[in-house]
């Protein structure tokens, strides 16, 4: 599956694998090592636990090499479609109160920072609108309109 990311997560996501593969697996190889040393592996709770910290620690490995794989680096967009990378400002349709968003891939958003993903229903219906166009989407409260007010 793409994954699209800015430049910025793109090297966060990097610099977490390589840290768990040089030394997060290190320092878990080590626990295991300690923990053999102490005899009776069935009833041994620190070898037990470092064994979950491995298959942990090579499941997030996993899954980064599988994000960095597809994934597709993410330009600053368009100031004139609505597209990834762009900060949309939206106003729903009968109130004063606009919003704005950041369209960013899925492993990037974060409603908390106003970053909203690519695959939401919101971004879905607004994709290659432009300033001044209106939209409506199906969400769990029922039909939206919104109008976007301004695209960066």
């Amino acid at each position: 599956m793409t994954e699209y990311l800015s430049q910025q997560k793109h090297k966060e996501f990097l610099d977490e694998l390589d840290y768990l593969k040089t030394t997060r697996r290190q320092e878990v190889a080590e626990q295991l090592k300690e923990a053999r040393s102490l005899g009776d592996l069935s009833e041994n709770a620190e070898y037990h636990q470092a064994r979950e910290d491995q298959a942990n620690i090579e499941k997030r490995i996993s899954d980064l090499q599988n994000i960095l794989d597809n994934a597709i680096i993410v330009k600053k967009g368009s100031s004139t479609n609505v597209g990834i990378g762009a900060n949309v400002t939206v106003q729903k349709k009968g109130e004063k109160e606009k919003k704005e968003f950041n369209i960013v891939g899925s492993q990037e958003a974060n409603m908390a920072e106003a970053k909203i993903s690519v695959s939401s229903p919101l971004v879905t219906a607004m994709l290659g609108k432009t300033k001044g166009e209106s939209f409506t989407f199906n969400s769990p409260k029922g039909k939206m309109e919104y109008k976007i007010i301004d695209i960066k």
